[in-house]
């Protein structure tokens, strides 16, 4: 069972000057969207635990994304890794934001999760426009569409079974998602 906290009970905890290592593992382009002012990024899809232990030493690790179910599994993957003292912020940088935790804005980015609603809306409708094609077509144009429908609507009941999204791993590593410019406090892996 992953532990978590309150965003107002980490904020309390920095303003009482304890060390506090908060880990934002959302990509780099949400990341410079807006972050609690105090937070490292290190992407979900580039986190171990070298690189957590690294930023954190021997000290606690809070883990925070946009909403709370990414640092949830990050917190599981570390734990699986032999870090022990993993907790997750309830609510993510929303919460955070909402609780008057102070955060830095930088340039507008698109959510990991919107993007792969594009995706796989993107990939559907394409299968079923490709599904419209009549029989007598060179190439079997249904199939292939209806087979691209299955394939992701398939997908997506996996990613909602198990939590884990195929797709939003691939997406969070597109050039669109990296940071350039460098503004950023990314810990690279």
């Amino acid at each position: 069972m992953v532990a978590t906290i309150s965003p107002t009970t980490l904020a309390d905890l920095r303003r009482k000057g304890e060390k506090v290592t908060l880990i934002d593992v959302r990509t780099p382009a949400e990341f410079g969207e807006v972050h609690v002012d105090f937070a490292r990024n290190i992407p979900l899809d580039r986190l171990d635990a070298q690189a957590v232990a690294a930023v954190a030493g021997d000290g606690p690790v809070y883990v925070v994304c946009k909403s709370g179910s990414r640092s949830q599994k990050a917190c599981e993957n570390l734990l699986a890794e032999g870090i022990d003292h993993v907790v997750s912020v309830e609510g993510g940088t929303v919460a955070c934001e909402a609780a008057g935790v102070p955060v830095v804005r930088g340039k507008k980015a698109m959510s990991l999760e919107r993007q792969v609603r594009v995706a796989a809306g993107a990939l559907v409708a394409i299968g079923a426009g490709l599904a419209a094609f009549g029989p007598e077509a060179p190439v079997n144009w249904q199939a292939i569409g209806a087979g691209l429908a299955g394939f992701v609507g398939c997908g997506l009941i996996f990613a909602g079974i198990t939590d884990t999204c195929g797709m939003a791993l691939l997406i969070a590593r597109m050039p669109w998602n990296q940071v350039s410019g460098g503004s950023c406090r990314t810990v690279n892996t």
